[in-house]
């Protein structure tokens, strides 16, 4: 990583539909050296994809929180076995196995607090492994993008 590849991610972090061409003017160089470093942060796995921002408001979950949840045994066929189910629920915006008192931090999104009191107990609670949870709503959400330096 050099400073023209950290430029490059800084640039397509803030708008990652642009052209090559407008990429690369933005950058002052060619348009052939922006797309050669672009492919190689891509063949290197620093670039992992090109993803929508989507407003959870538009799609009528504008209710978030953060959910932490305990589960026992602590064994790796309950951690995975968990950790594939609440993935694949479509609450669920993100699943964070972590250290500590609490085996995982799930971000959800729902239309209101009813439905988030119902995807507690019904999905969440109804689980024989989860022997425990506490739900932090969140108020507001700021993402930041990664600063490559």
């Amino acid at each position: 990583m050099d400073e023209l590849d950290s430029a490059i991610l800084g640039e397509l972090q803030k708008d990652a539909r642009q052209t090559n061409r407008e990429l690369a003017r933005r950058l002052g160089v060619a348009p052939s050296t922006a797309l050669e470093r672009v492919r190689s942060l891509e063949r290197r796995g620093v670039i992992r994809g090109y993803h929508a921002d989507v407003s959870l408001s538009a799609l009528d979950r504008s209710v978030q929180a953060l959910i932490s949840v305990q589960v026992r045994p602590l064994h790796r066929q309950v951690i995975d076995s968990f950790q594939d189910f609440v993935a694949a629920l479509p609450e669920v915006l993100s699943v964070f196995v972590v250290a500590g008192s609490d085996d995982f931090l799930l971000h959800v999104a729902v239309q209101d607090l009813d439905r988030l009191h119902a995807f507690l107990i019904d999905r969440l609670s109804k689980r024989k492994e989860v022997t425990g949870f506490k739900t932090s709503v969140i108020y507001r959400h700021t993402r930041s993008t990664l600063s490559p330096h």
